[in-house]
């Protein structure tokens, strides 16, 4: 696999834990169709039940789905089968907005959206989003979109219960060309034997996922299925924005307004900044970032030394470093380890709220991310139950949350470039004049900073009448945004206003 990201960062988007889902042994197994003549084994018959729940004040009776949809190879055999969950309200019919989402990795299913999220059911977590005492529970989810849209929730091959038919076939679909033509192939294929080609239709994405949403939207229409909207949560289309890597200075210009506002919540900051409200925080961050920070990263070694050391006490400033801390980086610093070095803490890269104990006094990076750390186990037991108790869906096979199998085998097909899916994003801007964008951003994010996303935002060559079908979302939360209380409750205002906007003619 080419890395793309500095060791820090390698794992940005999900970074993928040892800890895999447990399965329970199953009593029976589901009903199986028929196989055609190309299939030695026939896949299991998706299982249909019947819930309901109260969210935005109104009780919603629906069916949901479980199953597989089958992926075919150019000789009609099936190659592949894809594992996905669709929530549909009673009664509603083809007319209703439908929403495809997915989570990123590369390797992770589509469970963190689906239960902390979108979904009707969510993990029950702390409500600042930390770990909760086991055993873990499923609670009603009040936020869920499902009063907006039907959903439907799909794993990609190699992750939760989707694989390839044979081993050496899977590493075709893990790669973002295959990735992105398999599932554009499920949605199409979705779409056909549910017969919801006339309805509204939406992508949601998360991380990784945003990287597949934006180059899905143009791979979409280019096959005739035209998006109202795109929902990324903490995005990232270009991977140049990430690079920490000699000669790249772009990372360290754009991720300085996530360091300042990790160093606010830490009440790191000198007394005038601290008093801000976070959001002025980052406002005065990205105005030195690209301007004066910027200017000195171009000059390079031409500064001259009161230069340099002008620039580092301005750094320092924002990002609650000490000066000659900052001057031993070359004013590029990463301050995970170095913030609150003084407490002997690691702050999290996914969400710098979130501390971890170094596991040896030279860490300069968390063993395991702490918000990995909080919700994996949580996440994982809770859907082994609920597909099995609630949605009837029997298997004896693993749910693989995070596949580090998948992440390592990745393809990235960039020819030796970094990715950059966000041109596929700007194509379909041009070729559909309704399609709106909707991008939720966390201030504690460093895996995904929101002034790297503005940047690519800002480059994606679009006339003013096509950003202004753009919207952005500020959240006093990390990279998955959900799984505080607030900051859910938050977001689902603002999904609701974005899909109400999309929809209207």
């Amino acid at each position: 696999m080419r890395t793309l990201l500095a060791p820090a960062l390698l794992a940005l988007l999900l970074p993928l834990s040892a800890q895999e889902a447990s399965a329970t042994k199953a009593d029976a197994k589901p009903k199986t169709e028929e196989a055609s003549k190309d299939e030695a084994k026939p896949i299991p018959k998706p299982v249909v039940t019947h819930h309901q729940i109260t969210a935005a004040g109104k009780v919603l009776k629906y069916t949901a789905t479980a199953g597989f949809m089958p992926l075919l190879d150019d000789k009609g055999e099936r190659e592949a089968k894809i594992f996905y969950t669709a929530y549909t309200l009673d009664g509603a019919g083809a007319a209703r907005p439908l929403i495809f989402a997915f989570n990123g990795g590369p390797g992770s299913s589509s469970i963190w959206l689906h239960l902390g999220c979108i979904g009707p059911k969510r993990v029950q977590l702390m409500p600042d989003g930390q770990l909760p005492p086991p055993p873990f529970h499923l609670v009603d989810n009040p936020d869920s979109w499902l009063d907006q849209a039907d959903l439907v929730f799909i794993d990609p091959v190699g992750t939760g219960f989707s694989k390839a038919e044979k081993p050496e076939d899977a590493k075709k679909y893990w790669s973002l060309k295959g990735d992105v033509s398999s599932v554009a192939d499920f949605i199409r294929l979705y779409l056909t034997r549910n017969e919801r080609w006339t309805s509204p239709l939406f992508l949601a994405g998360e991380s990784y996922g945003t990287t597949r949403a934006s180059a899905l939207s143009g791979y979409l229409m280019n096959r005739g299925i035209a998006l109202n909207g795109v929902i990324l949560i903490s995005a990232i289309m270009n991977f140049q924005t990430a690079e920490f890597a000699h000669g790249n200075d772009l990372p360290s210009e754009l991720f300085l307004p996530s360091f300042a506002t990790t160093a606010w919540y830490h009440r790191k900051l000198p007394a005038d900044l601290q008093a801000l409200p976070v959001s002025e925080v980052a406002a005065q961050a990205r105005a030195f970032a690209s301007g004066g920070y910027r200017d000195a990263l171009y000059k390079g070694d031409t500064l001259t030394v009161a230069e340099k050391q002008a620039v580092a006490d301005k750094v320092a400033r924002f990002t609650g470093l000490s000066p000659a801390y900052v001057m031993q980086t070359n004013l590029r610093p990463y301050p995970t380890a170095e913030l609150l070095r003084s407490q002997n803490r690691i702050i999290g890269r996914l969400d710098s709220r979130l501390m971890e104990m170094p596991a040896d006094g030279a860490a300069e990076i968390a063993e395991n991310d702490p918000l990995m750390s909080a919700i994996t186990a949580p996440y994982t037991s809770c859907f082994n139950d609920y597909a099995r108790r609630d949605l009837g869906f029997e298997t004896d096979d693993t749910y693989e949350t995070l596949s580090y199998k998948v992440n390592g085998a990745w393809k990235w097909d960039a020819d030796n470039q970094s990715v950059d899916t966000s041109t596929d994003l700007a194509a379909a801007f041009r070729k559909n004049p309704y399609m709106k964008l909707m991008v939720a951003n966390g201030y504690y994010d460093l895996g995904t900073p929101f002034f790297a996303t503005e940047y690519t935002l800002d480059h994606l060559g679009l006339e003013p009448a096509q950003r202004a079908r753009i919207s952005l979302g500020y959240y006093e939360a990390g990279h998955m945004i959900y799984i505080d209380d607030a900051a859910r409750a938050k977001l689902r205002g603002d999904v609701r206003t974005f899909i109400e906007g999309a929809l209207k003619r």
